[in-house]
């Protein structure tokens, strides 16, 4: 570990200050302190954001208001949550470890750091940690890399679960920096790689998340989320599906799909949800709609399975959900 300077903020013109002023923000620091240790990420100074009063689970009638401090095992465990919204709930308890879910936030969750094993090393060429070098991956070991939203400098997967549950709601980030207070929906947060993957969301410096916005629509009671990884426990997703439907009468009035573990950032399916959006509930049209999800993918010498497992996972998806009470 090198030296750096650490700062813990009383307030949150305090803690923009000091972000004004170069210092990363850091909370539970699952994320942020691993990196520091493997030498991936040097910040010169920290400022810990844990006394803000980010913490609120605020149910409204239209809506849920969480802070971007609220814990990840708090949220998941909120009956409101568990009931009204089950595909959060799901997406966390299905993310990291109990003893990892206890510590991180729902901030930092966001806005974790890719989980390639290049990016991670620092001895290897990697655009994201040191833009320009290069990318291992793309020639290298990419069975866990993306098939959507890749481009010829990143292939690198989006890691939050949470994420993918929260882009399928159209939840809405609440944002203080510089400029004041700003709301923007949560799919304008994150960035494809394109020609700049170190740019990896769109948050101005200093800019600090304080909470999100989650409707509830009618989609979201019967909602869920479905992982599929190599071992079923403290894994990252080779696929994984968000989905949540209006079902009246048999009939799907509206649906709601997001998927992870194949794509640069958290990835919506509009040409899904159209394809079932007026149909009657059938396992023909689920096969058919989960055909579209793998629209544009561009698999990569060793994950070109992810094309045929995607779809699997969204057809299963839509059918356990379409099955709920």
């Amino acid at each position: 570990m090198f030296p750096f300077h650490y700062l813990k903020a009383a307030d949150e013109q305090a803690a923009l200050r000091a972000a004004a002023a170069g210092a990363r923000y850091i909370a539970g620091g699952t994320t942020l302190v691993d990196l520091m240790r493997e030498s991936v990420e040097r910040p010169d100074s920290l400022v810990d954001i844990n006394a803000l009063p980010y913490r609120w689970i605020d149910v409204q009638p239209e809506m849920i208001r969480v802070g971007s401090l609220v814990r990840m095992s708090d949220l998941a465990a909120h009956p409101v949550v568990r009931h009204q919204v089950p595909v959060i709930s799901q997406a966390l308890e299905l993310s990291a470890s109990p003893q990892l879910r206890n510590m991180a936030s729902i901030g930092g969750n966001l806005l974790q750091r890719p989980r390639c094993l290049y990016f991670r090393d620092v001895s290897a060429a990697c655009n994201r940690r040191a833009p320009g070098t290069g990318c291992s991956a793309i020639d290298g070991r990419n069975r866990t890399h993306a098939i959507l939203g890749t481009s010829r400098h990143c292939s690198a997967t989006h890691p939050s679960d949470l994420a993918v549950a929260l882009i399928a709601l159209d939840a809405v980030v609440v944002s203080r920096g510089a400029a004041g207070q700003r709301r923007f929906a949560l799919a304008e947060l994150f960035r494809q790689p394109g020609d700049s993957p170190h740019c990896e969301h769109n948050l101005d410096p200093g800019e600090l998340i304080v909470g999100i916005e989650v409707p509830l629509g009618p989609e979201a009671r019967r909602s869920g989320y479905l992982k599929v990884r190599d071992r079923q426990s403290y894994q990252f997703a080779l696929a994984s599906a968000a989905v949540a439907l209006d079902i009246v009468a048999g009939t799907i009035r509206s649906a709601r799909v997001a998927v992870g573990g194949v794509a640069t950032v958290p990835w919506r399916l509009p040409a899904v949800e159209r394809e079932l959006r007026g149909r009657p509930i059938d396992a023909g049209l689920f096969r058919r709609a989960a055909e579209l999800s793998v629209a544009g993918a561009q698999p990569l010498r060793e994950n070109g399975f992810k094309v045929e497992l995607l779809q699997r996972t969204v057809e299963k998806q839509l059918a356990t959900v379409a099955a709920l009470p």
